[in-house]
């Protein structure tokens, strides 16, 4: 254990805390525990006297938590004035707190190996991460060394894997072509060997390339192995505009309806649109997919700027694997009214902020005005490899609706070095706006849809997939634990100043080892594990 000291920890060696069993702990406890689940101590840690909001939506109790060798081993109600039974190495006193499951991020960037620490998730209280997202991964054949080399690195928080269909693709050979017969066989084989290799499911980048040259009898393919080890595919879908998003969804819907397997839409938005009955329609979509059968669900990040390459600006004609120069030099012309037409018709070149390269921190149209140049001329010379940028294309009420619906859940699409707020503020933000100003989200409810919801989804929770079940304050699952006031709670990041770190946890817990506290987090090797599926 960690011999960092707060003013709320208290060392307490061989010491004998009194305990009662109370009738309250019987809802946070599973029916077959034994008659007395305080005997076999010592523990090595005891959060003491906060309500426990356990990540199933249930109001939440007063209760005590008992941590041994990174397992929750008690959570209920512990009595001062009754004997001396158990003996704990650490307590933590957290009256007036909530103590919830650390969250999880269902969709995350960001490189367990080059930056392990991991602290812009830490600080907004999340302990596991989903990578491998957007279509893009280590190889199928190489991760299960990629999942050894995160373990030697000691991340601060659990790393999980998603296999990537981009990856797949370049790794079967097929690439930028066309598969047929042969290379959906390739394909659907190293899908299946990512998920032998410990991979939770599939991701597809379907906006980009070159996961946008697939068709839908791809589509069903690669998800077939995901099927059959009840996995999930989850897609950033073909586009997210307001006029065809319907038809992206629609899309997602039908690979899920043909190969069976349980689908996410990620960061789930609408583009340009702000009509929340639109929203409505598309949860509606969803809820009747649910009806025939399909398993779907999506994450949402609560920001109102998406973030993504320059790339998605460009006509397909000027993208990988087209000669850029050539298009450049044959057809700049018209790649120049493309590029206008697509600016304008996404809140013009005001709404795009660059955030890598020589330009990060300014906008288009400031960009262009310093230069005295159109504005697609500063884009033809970046190329759409050349720059990444925030794209102020979303409303507010979309957002909020998206949020609310039970079936979504919460994710960052961010990373440690994302230059967009939401890598180091989207949970703490949900809580801060949703729960605490506006009131639209019960924090029951927002801790379940950041952590409960989310294991779920991913079969985090499931004892036949994984070794530690998380996702719940429950006994003898992860100790992966979090402790805070909801009403100090926020998100600091801002598009100015991008990489500042959520303020508000008081106390982080990876693994039952204190790893943020007071909202620092703790010098030293991180606590996390690489988290592999088992098949």
């Amino acid at each position: 254990m960690s011999t960092a000291r707060t003013p709320r920890v208290i060392r307490i060696a061989q010491s004998r805390i009194p305990i009662l069993l109370l009738l309250a702990a019987a809802a946070c406890a599973p029916a077959d525990r034994p008659d007395d689940p305080l005997a076999g101590g010592p523990y090595d840690l005891w959060i003491a006297g906060g309500t426990v909001v356990d990540g199933t939506g249930k109001p939440g109790v007063r209760a005590d938590v008992l941590v041994r060798d990174g397992r929750i081993a008690f959570v209920g109600a512990l009595d001062p004035e009754a004997a001396a039974s158990i003996e704990a190495a650490e307590r933590f006193d957290a009256a007036g707190l909530l103590v919830a499951p650390g969250f999880i991020d269902a969709h995350a960037h960001g490189s367990p190996l080059e930056d392990p620490a991991f602290q812009n998730f830490l600080a907004m209280g999340v302990t596991t991460v989903v990578l491998g997202q957007d279509g893009g991964s280590p190889e199928a054949a190489a991760l299960a060394g990629h999942l050894d080399a995160v373990d030697a690195a000691h991340p601060g928080v659990n790393v999980a894997y998603l296999i990537g269909h981009g990856t797949v693709r370049d790794e079967s050979g097929v690439g930028f072509g066309e598969a047929g017969a042969e290379g959906l066989q390739r394909m659907a084989a190293l899908v299946e060997l990512g998920l032998e290799s410990g991979a939770f499911g599939l991701s597809t980048g379907l906006e980009y390339d070159p996961g946008s040259r697939a068709d839908a009898a791809e589509l069903v393919a690669v998800a077939r192995p995901v099927a059959a080890h009840d996995g999930i595919v989850v897609s950033h879908m073909r586009t997210e505009d307001a006029d065809k998003v319907e038809a992206s969804l629609d899309e997602l819907i039908e690979q899920g309806s043909g190969s069976g397997v349980r689908v996410q839409a990620s960061h789930l938005k609408i583009v340009l649109g702000a009509d929340a009955e639109q929203a409505t329609a598309l949860l509606g979509r969803m809820d009747a997919a649910r009806a025939e059968g399909v398993g779907i669900t999506a994450d949402v990040y609560p920001y109102t700027a998406s973030y993504t390459g320059i790339g998605i600006l460009f006509p397909d004609w000027a993208r990988a694997p087209n000669d850029y120069e050539a298009v450049v030099r044959e057809r700049r012309a018209e790649l120049a009214a493309h590029l206008q037409g697509r600016v304008e018709s996404r809140n013009g070149p005001e709404a795009t902020l660059f955030g890598s390269g020589e330009y990060s921190g300014r906008t288009l149209a400031e960009v262009a005005a310093a230069e005295g140049r159109p504005y697609e001329d500063v884009l033809i010379e970046l190329g759409p490899e050349g720059a990444s940028a925030a794209y102020f294309v979303m409303d507010e009420r979309v957002v909020r609706a998206l949020l609310a619906d039970p079936h979504t859940v919460v994710s960052s699409d961010g990373s440690p070095t994302m230059l967009h707020p939401r890598g180091h503020g989207s949970f703490a933000r949900v809580i801060r706006q949703y729960v605490v100003e506006e009131g639209a989200l019960p924090i029951e409810e927002a801790v379940r849809k950041m952590s409960g919801q989310t294991a779920r989804n991913y079969r985090l929770d499931d004892p036949a997939v994984v070794d530690v079940p998380r996702g719940q304050v429950r006994e003898g699952w992860a100790a992966d634990l979090v402790a805070f006031d909801a009403a100090e709670v926020r998100d600091v990041a801002d598009f100015e100043h991008p990489h500042r770190l959520a303020e508000g946890m008081r106390a982080v817990w990876v693994g039952g080892e204190l790893a943020l506290s007071d909202g620092a987090p703790l010098p030293g090797s991180g606590h996390g594990v690489a988290l592999r599926a088992r098949r």
